[in-house]
């Protein structure tokens, strides 16, 4: 079993960056891929950035193709999602997930973290 914990949201304008960190505990963590999916108010949770086991693949939504980069440090238990050339729709609150195999879907995802907000201002 793993716990997440997302950290790094905030308020920020259009343009900027953020750094979103996923703080997970459990010696299992190289164990899962993880997926960062975001959720805005009345929409679907949808998939943002995904990273393989070892950290060698990644793969990202259209949307965030070129401005998002994920990538993950086992040592540190920790994946991060570089957030650059924000834009007011990037607004939601962005989650990470653990699974067993990398997926855009998230139904496979086994845990999950409690969020963090970002918010873009135009």
């Amino acid at each position: 079993q793993v716990q997440l914990v997302e950290s790094g949201g905030g308020l920020v304008q259009a343009g900027g960056s953020l750094r979103l960190s996923c703080a997970a505990s459990g010696r299992t963590f190289r164990s899962y891929a993880i997926g960062w999916f975001r959720q805005a108010p009345g929409k679907e949770r949808e998939f943002v950035a995904g990273i393989n086991r070892s950290g060698s693949s990644t793969y990202y939504a259209n949307s965030v193709k070129g401005r998002f980069t994920i990538s993950r440090d086992n040592a540190a238990n920790t994946v991060y999602l570089q957030m650059n050339t924000l834009k007011p729709e990037d607004t939601a609150v962005y989650y990470c997930a653990a699974g067993g195999t990398s997926s855009y879907a998230p139904g496979m995802y086994d845990y999950w973290g409690q969020g963090t907000q970002v918010t873009v201002s135009s």
